[in-house]
Formats: structure tokens, sequence, C-alpha cells
């Protein structure tokens, strides 16, 4: 990751978004099952998006997860650049 001070910074989006604390360990857990074949898949999309929520412990309707599966698959997001999904997602 180009930032070094991305982690935290993502962890304080989820905490001030959700008044939910992640730690590091737990997103790195998360993110080192994400593989290039993850974005492509909605099954393994809608598999992670609830592996999010479960971890902040937010709900996320089945529209939101479709939005989000859409707007992941169509912005052609890498998995060299998760700082740009982690983002993305946050805007949700």
């Amino acid at each position: 990751m180009a930032d070094k001070n991305m982690p935290k910074d993502v962890l304080n989006v989820v905490k001030k978004k959700t008044g939910k604390s992640v730690s590091e360990k737990d997103i790195y857990k998360l993110a080192s099952g994400v593989k290039p074949s993850t974005l492509q898949s909605d099954t393994q999309l809608r598999q992670l998006i609830k592996q999010v929520a479960g971890l902040v412990n937010v709900p996320v309707s089945d529209q939101t997860t479709n939005d989000l599966i859409q707007a992941i698959k169509g912005s052609k997001v890498s998995t060299d650049n998760l700082e740009q999904l982690m983002k993305m997602i946050m805007k949700k």
C-alpha cells in the first residue's frame, strides 16, 4: 500500500461510521483472503461484503450489497489497489 497511514485511516473511518472498533489484525486477516477472482465473482463479493458487515456488526441490505457489487465490478479496481477499493466501500 502506498500510504503507510491507510490502515489507521480505514480503522478510524470504520469506527466513525459504525461506532465499532476493528483491529488492524482483523482487517488484514479479511484482506488476505481477497484474490483477483474475488472481485469478478458475484458470489465471492457477496460473501466478502457479508464478512465485512459482520466484522463491524452492521447490517447491509440486499440492495446495498448489489450496489457495491456493481460498483466494484464496474470500477476496474485491482487487488493491487486495495486502498481504492476500501475508499469506495466506505462511501456507501
